[in-house]
């Protein structure tokens, strides 16, 4: 493998044009969008004459068609090893696709995200859909949240009563936040870009026009995985509004380990327990985790099959990460793990019904064209910083670490459960990691929102 996909095995946004009205974003499965004069709960959210609400409510063709599609699917032969070491297993899929087919119900996906206040505004010539929910709390920290790949917005949905409305969830009233959830470029229901230069950083700047067309005046964002790479590009931009970010997947990797890994060199003698598993976990991904992000970086458009398959798009997406894929394989055993198979199904379903497989990866080749350090390579953020570090996520990185990548960390957090998809995996958790970490950063608001 060559150094420099290692060393930037993230790669690539797509990019800027229109896309165009409405119902018209160029999905060939369609979504049907409400679209018109500001409604009273748009109003509420302090949405401006630019931005439009958006209902969704695919076709029941498209379901149907989804469900043929799964049923006629021409498997392979099961693998020839009694491990995950081929891929995701045969007994798996099946599982998971016996499950779509039959007893999996969209209709309820779609009647929880209409339930909460959606949106479509145009940056920079292009669509974007986004979540916004004000606090009904006085004074709500704004915090805008930065969902990756293999994810969506989907991801986020867990966490916004809790983080809007705290006292009905174990918190103070003085913990609330108002939530903006965007759908990243050629995500979701946000625009599919038609030319290369959606990277992450041309996104931070668009979430930071977003969120001063919402009127706010001082604001937090949160992400992991391209959210991570999102937020702390906003974090170098360093807006005047933006008070900090908060990361669960942080780039902290010393530019000496970053550089030994990729040589292939063995690991320092000098490293402490969690720096020796954090090496451990980032060399085993290295090796034999970034095959994914390799072909998307490399060849987005090749990967005809996975948006036409939707057994291939959900085996690709299993597989995107060890950790995840033996969750995920073990919930389609029937254990719970902070996941359902109904959780992992709505957001696999989301990429098929918008078309969006292989938009999505073209962000990875976007970013590889234009990125000049690799994922986990410290960044030089200044700006306050929260950490939020789970046990299985790619790599958990060390306090130590941590305290070198970022000057200003004002919460470092080491948990014992979760992985890659925290807001999804464990709420709980995730909602109290961001009231404790931004709480020092409340005084800052005033009376700006």
């Amino acid at each position: 493998m060559p150094d420099l996909d290692r060393r930037r095995f993230l790669g690539a946004a797509a990019t800027t044009a229109a896309a165009s009205q409405l119902g018209l974003l160029g999905f060939p499965r369609n979504s049907e969008a409400m679209t018109g004069t500001l409604t009273d709960d748009a109003r509420q959210t302090g949405s401006g004459p630019d931005i439009r609400p958006f209902h969704v409510s695919f076709p029941e063709a498209d379901l149907t068609d989804l469900r043929r599609r799964i049923e006629a699917t021409k498997w392979p032969e099961r693998e020839t090893v009694s491990d995950e070491s081929q891929g995701v297993r045969f007994a798996t899929t099946q599982k998971l696709a016996r499950y779509w087919a039959t007893d999996y119900d969209w209709r309820k996906v779609e009647a929880r995200i209409n339930a909460v206040p959606n949106f479509i505004t145009e940056i920079d010539g292009l669509n974007i859909h986004f979540i916004h929910v004000r606090s009904k709390e006085k004074n709500a920290m704004p915090l805008i949240v930065t969902h990756g790949w293999p994810g969506s917005f989907i991801e986020q949905m867990k966490i916004i009563a809790p983080l809007t409305n705290p006292t009905a969830y174990g918190g103070k009233a003085e913990d609330a936040f108002d939530v903006v959830i965007p759908s990243l470029p050629g995500y979701g229901f946000s625009g599919k870009p038609t030319a290369p230069g959606w990277d992450p950083p041309r996104i931070a700047r668009a979430w930071t026009t977003l969120m001063r067309r919402l009127g706010y005046k001082k604001f937090v964002a949160q992400g992991g995985d391209w959210g991570n790479a999102v937020s702390e590009q906003m974090g170098l931009q360093a807006p005047p509004e933006l008070l900090g970010i908060s990361t669960n997947m942080a780039a902290t990797v010393p530019a000496e380990i970053g550089k030994a890994l990729a040589s292939g060199s063995p690991p320092p003698a000098s490293l402490s327990a969690d720096e020796r598993n954090a090496w451990d976990q980032l060399d085993f991904f290295y090796k034999k985790g970034l095959g994914y992000a390799n072909e998307m970086a490399l060849r987005p458009q090749t990967l005809y099959g996975i948006a036409d398959s939707p057994v291939g798009l959900a085996a690709w997406i299993l597989d995107h990460d060890a950790r995840s894929y033996a969750l995920i394989a073990r919930v389609f055993d029937g254990q719970r793990e902070g996941l359902t198979r109904d959780d992992i199904l709505e957001n696999i379903t989301m990429y098929w019904l918008t078309n969006t497989a292989v938009s999505s990866a073209r962000l990875y080749w976007d970013n590889r064209t234009t990125a000049r350090k690799g994922f986990f390579d410290v960044k030089n953020v200044t700006i306050p910083v929260v950490v939020t570090v789970f046990p299985d996520e790619i790599y958990a990185a060390p306090r130590s670490w941590a305290e070198r990548a970022y000057p200003k960390l004002i919460h470092f957090s080491k948990l014992p459960k979760g992985g890659h998809f925290a807001a999804w995996e464990q709420p709980e958790l995730f909602v109290r990691e961001q009231r404790e970490g931004f709480r020092s950063l409340r005084s800052q608001l005033g009376d700006a929102n």
